[in-house]
């Protein structure tokens, strides 16, 4: 197989060729179609996550077809077109499995983190977590929806019922976001970087009410607002914008420093909570709104071999929507 191979911290990915990948029990083997290209694998680069194990694949938005599978496969067939999200592996035995929060499971593993991921023409993953995704839809526009799509709707879930919605960072999860959100009948005020065009005029092609910079508040208090852009400084002016009662949900896995900020921007009952990966059930049930809502994803479409320019494009805001890699 081909591969695209971050081999340490800060260096650019290098292109090579291996054995296609034998999967184990319980293990299906993957023919890559479609690789989103999502921030995370920015902090992956950049050795911001811990306990990261060289040489790794990056890439956790990957669509593709089974062609092989290991001993005990159940309910999966050779031919079945899959999706593979970030959440690749728990241990089904710690509290937290069994109680129904496998996205908080003590033993994980996370494609293209800490197994190897999409950034290839083949993988292998748990069969567990490879979500079947039947034949409707392009492997493109399906790509990012296995985490923009699904931790966006983890984070909207955690939002709550929430009228006057904000949307801090109006890329790859932002712009599924609204749309989803603007179908459940809500109030979108996306939120980007000053002086963005581009992601300010896809958020009112959107159908956002009000579009602004991150440093300006809204024209009325939110309900709640979710912070998709890796920026700390973002949680004081969401927490500003939000009503009393409002809540302000975290949806990045990591995040620069939050800086210190008045006790008064908390007070009245505001709240602040972090969303953490996401379940299988997530899975489930954003693709049956996806369908419904018909959720359209903007994309930019690279060869494999152009990975790195992909990632320079998204670390420099150069990208409309969601980067997407094709073997």
């Amino acid at each position: 197989m081909r591969a695209m191979v971050l081999t340490a911290s800060g260096r650019r990915l290098e292109p090579q060729e291996r054995p296609d990948p034998e999967p184990g029990p319980r293990q299906v083997r993957v023919k890559i179609g479609a690789c989103g290209v999502c921030r995370t694998d920015l902090h992956v680069l950049d050795g911001e996550l811990p306990d990261i194990r060289y040489p790794i694949i990056p890439g956790h938005e990957i669509v593709g077809r089974i062609d092989a599978l290991g001993q005990d496969v159940a309910g999966l067939q050779i031919g079945d077109r899959v999706g593979i999200p970030w959440l690749g592996h728990t241990c089904g035995t710690c509290r937290f499995c069994k109680s129904g929060m496998e996205n908080l499971c003590d033993h994980p593993l996370f494609t293209g983190y800490t197994r190897d991921g999409g950034y290839a023409t083949h993988t292998v993953a748990d069969e567990r977590y490879a979500l079947p995704l039947g034949e409707d839809g392009d492997d493109v526009a399906i790509a990012p929806r296995l985490c923009a799509g699904l931790i966006g709707w983890r984070s909207l879930v955690m939002a709550g019922d929430a009228e006057r919605l904000g949307i801090y960072g109006f890329g790859a999860a932002g712009h599924i976001v609204a749309q989803v959100a603007r179908w459940q009948g809500r109030t979108v005020y996306a939120f980007t970087r000053s002086g963005d065009a581009a992601a300010q005029s896809l958020a009112s092609e959107l159908g956002a009410h009000w579009v602004g910079a991150s440093t300006e508040l809204p024209p009325e208090p939110l309900d709640a607002a979710i912070i998709y852009a890796p920026v700390g400084e973002l949680v004081p002016a969401a927490l500003r914008a939000v009503r009393k009662g409002g809540r302000v949900v975290c949806a990045g896995i990591h995040m620069s420093d939050i800086p210190s900020f008045p006790y008064s921007l908390l007070w009245e009952e505001r709240q602040l909570v972090s969303v953490a990966n996401l379940t299988r059930r997530d899975g489930v049930d954003f693709l049956k709104v996806a369908a419904q809502a018909k959720i359209e994803t903007r994309t930019t479409v690279f060869p494999l071999s152009e990975a790195n320019e992909a990632l320079a494009r998204l670390r420099e805001g150069r990208l409309v929507g969601a980067a997407v890699l094709r073997p």
